[in-house]
């Protein structure tokens, strides 16, 4: 039905080869929209979880969990940059390593907390105090925010390329326009006679 409707379109005295032009432009747009932008969002999202996903195993495997004991009050000098500053603060903490014995570091710890009470530390496979490893929601947002932003920037490049169709169809059709109001002006306004 869409052909016939465009080459009815075609067949008119008025209608130019960039009005045939954008028309196309614009089913072929819809098209792609409807098919490759959900496409892109999905592609991307599948991609981007399974990169994350094989990240956070590897950070489950290399990291481990220690419990310690906090030796100092926590200082504003130790303090957190950024908005952490208000939840962790570093300070003096000792645990004890089946492996290596009673260790102390400098660690992540909340604000709150005082000298002698117990923290989690994370640590990596070489003792040094890490962050813990990402969870499940965290690599779920990430994929699907990756694959939201691929979508919408698929979407953004085909509307882009459409309306810079448009733009030349307007300027070739307004050429035509007045290519064709140059010949026949003169015979209705009586001027060129």
């Amino acid at each position: 039905m869409r052909t016939r409707v465009l080459s009815r379109r075609r067949r008119g005295p008025l209608c130019r080869r960039s009005d045939v032009v954008e028309a196309w432009t614009a089913v072929a747009v819809a098209v792609l929209l409807c098919l490759t932008v959900p496409l892109a969002g999905v592609l991307t999202t599948r991609w981007t979880y399974a990169d994350a996903r094989a990240a956070a195993d590897e950070q489950r495997a290399d990291r481990h969990r220690v419990r310690a004991e906090v030796l100092e009050r926590p200082s504003k000098a130790h303090a957190s940059s950024g908005s952490e500053r208000r939840h962790a603060t570093r300070a003096t903490v000792r645990w004890t390593d089946p492996e290596e014995g009673t260790r102390t570091a400098t660690a992540r710890v909340p604000a709150h907390v005082r000298p002698g009470e117990p923290v989690h530390v994370w640590l990596d496979s070489r003792g040094r105090e890490v962050l813990p490893p990402v969870d499940d929601a965290s690599v779920w947002q990430y994929g699907i925010g990756m694959g939201t932003l691929a979508a919408g920037s698929t979407a953004a490049v085909l509307l882009l390329a459409h309306r810079a169709v448009r733009r030349v169809a307007l300027r070739r059709r307004l050429e035509e326009w007045e290519r064709d109001w140059a010949r026949t002006g003169p015979l209705w306004t009586h001027r060129g006679v």
